[in-house]
């Protein structure tokens, strides 16, 4: 096994090749519209899986994809001239989805947005069901009660005479 960190150094070469050798070698017009966003390489170095996108609607990615599958020998070649191993890594091409899933996201995003200007928008005129305070009654709340409203006449004390602590031992 190789180094995680030798073989993501290897990843960004073979992406660096591969992308030139699109333009330099492969004469196929089919391959013009197609931009490499990527390459991963397994820890023995043995296998390449190079991420691209297309430039167009699904025929122009269904022609990418065939081209890139015809170009696959030409442009291994060109990347066991390019890079420093023992043995050249096959390759597999992928289509990155990355800039669909963005798309997709940003749609969400938008769709978010205009949602939540409309509930907004129905705040604003929006009144209470009830009360504006439902917590807030007429009665008199404790902290509203002084200690000066009670007077001596209001304490119901027993008489004296019932109450007798010491005695009923």
């Amino acid at each position: 096994m190789a180094d995680p960190a030798r073989a993501a150094k290897l990843a960004q070469r073979i992406k660096v090749v591969v992308a030139e050798a699109l333009g330099r070698r492969v004469k196929d017009p089919r391959v013009g519209a197609i931009t490499i966003t990527d390459a991963r390489v397994t820890n023995d170095l043995q296998h390449a899986t190079v991420y691209y996108t297309v430039f167009g609607d699904e025929v122009a990615h269904a022609d990418a994809a065939r081209a890139l599958e015809k170009a696959k020998g030409v442009l291994r070649q060109e990347v066991g001239r390019n890079i420093t191993v023992r043995l050249t890594p096959t390759l597999e091409f992928v289509p990155d989805m990355v800039p669909v899933n963005a798309s997709n996201l940003e749609e969400l995003l938008r769709t978010a947005k205009q949602r939540d200007a409309e509930v907004a928008a129905l705040r604003a005129g929006a009144k209470h069901a009830g009360d504006a305070d439902p917590y807030k009654s007429d009665a008199p709340r404790d902290e509203d009660i002084d200690e000066d409203d009670f007077d001596e006449e209001d304490i119901d004390l027993r008489d004296d005479e019932d109450i007798d602590e010491d005695n009923g031992r």
